[in-house]
């Protein structure tokens, strides 16, 4: 069974429903049904057009569904719209189907946090852990946005800014989470700037690319992380890079810069040094200033105390830190690299230890108890 097949048309499938008059939560709910009878059927009987499969299922689950709804005889009136047997259309519908989630109806952060879930999918922890809340307060959060969007039609899609952080979260995840869904946020934000003359798009696309670029270094053959400046420059894309920085400089000639660009441009910061020694911190710590006056983001806060702690000094970047909330994720691991810059080793390895044991990924959690094991036998211990 291709899981990833099944992952890539189930935004496609969804749209189809929707544009046929099902209403979200409903549409959802077959689709994964669908699904389901996908993951039992196809290994014995493999179909020849797997979309066309999962609409017509999918579209029957509905109607199952609906027919045992209060509203059954308008649902049934439906029937007669089965997709008729044979190819389905071969249009991608997974932008479109990201502004429809991006209801107006629907509060920016209820609407990111439904497309995620429902189109993205990401899982309601990950989802959490990229807003910062609880995973119970996430569930909420999200269940009451499915019964929002139950009872409107979605011919009103929702705006750019709403789309793009979706697409920014999605990549973030990917990137750096459990789900590989990187290279799928890149391909929409692509096709969403040939569609829309926006600064702020071509930044996300500048921004993702520049971090992409680095995506073969940041591990080794065992798959432990390789930090930003042990990384092989060498095995960093550097065509991605060129054409990271082109999008984002025609960003900024727009002078409309937004939080997109301003992260893009610390990325190409990174990417324009040709050793980790040659990083301008200073011209970072000002783009991070100007991230922090556009979204007063504590991640930004936190990522400005690293680079201070580069531009001015580990103390320097300790004095930052120390003005940031300790329960934000990584400040402990960023105390732990701080204090053992500044010549600290003992609170380091015990900050490394603290932080590894916070951490939620596996590899971010093998690679800080490794710098804790590595301070622990230090000669001076």
């Amino acid at each position: 069974m291709d899981e990833a097949l099944l992952r890539s048309l189930t935004p496609s499938v969804l749209a189809v429903l929707v544009r046929r008059g099902a209403d979200f939560a409903a549409a959802e709910d077959a689709v994964q049904e669908a699904l389901v009878e996908a993951v039992r059927v196809w290994p014995a009987d493999p179909p020849r057009d797997a979309k066309g499969w999962l609409i017509t299922v999918a579209w029957r689950k509905f109607l199952d569904a609906a027919r045992a709804d209060t509203a059954r005889r308008r649902r049934e009136d439906l029937v007669d719209e089965e997709p008729a047997p044979g190819p389905a259309p071969a249009e991608d519908d997974t932008l479109q189907l990201y502004f429809l989630c991006a209801h107006p109806s629907l509060t920016p952060s209820s609407a990111v946090a439904l497309t995620l879930r429902a189109v993205g999918g990401l899982t309601t922890r990950q989802i959490a852990r990229a807003y910062l809340v609880p995973e119970a307060t996430m569930a909420q959060r999200i269940s009451r946005a499915k019964r929002t969007v139950s009872t409107v039609r979605f011919d009103r899609p929702g705006d750019v800014a709403t789309v793009l952080r979706v697409l920014y979260l999605v990549f973030n995840e990917g990137y750096s989470g459990d789900v590989d869904l990187a290279a799928e946020a890149i391909r929409l934000t692509r096709q969403l700037a040939a569609e829309i003359d926006h600064p702020e798009v071509a930044g996300l696309l500048a921004l993702m690319l520049l971090h992409h670029a680095r995506r073969a270094a940041r591990t080794a053959p065992d798959g432990s992380l390789v930090p930003l400046a042990e990384q092989d420059r060498g095995r960093w894309d550097t065509e991605a890079i060129a054409e990271g920085v082109t999008v984002l400089q025609k960003a900024l000639a727009r002078d409309r810069l937004g939080e997109y660009q301003a992260q893009a441009a610390v990325a190409a910061l990174h990417a324009d040094a040709p050793t980790a020694e040659e990083t301008d911190w200073v011209q970072i710590v000002e783009w991070y200033d100007e991230l922090i006056r556009l979204t007063d983001s504590p991640v930004a806060r936190l990522n400005r105390a690293v680079a201070v702690g580069e531009a001015d000094g580990p103390r320097a970047g300790l004095a930052a830190l120390a003005e940031l909330d300790a329960a934000l994720p990584r400040h402990t691991a960023v105390a732990a690299y701080l204090h053992e810059r500044d010549g600290d080793p003992t609170t380091a390895a015990r900050l490394y230890a603290e932080a590894a044991r916070k951490a939620h990924d596996l590899a971010e959690r093998d690679h800080l108890t490794r710098q804790a094991a590595r301070l622990n036998s230090h000669p001076r211990h």
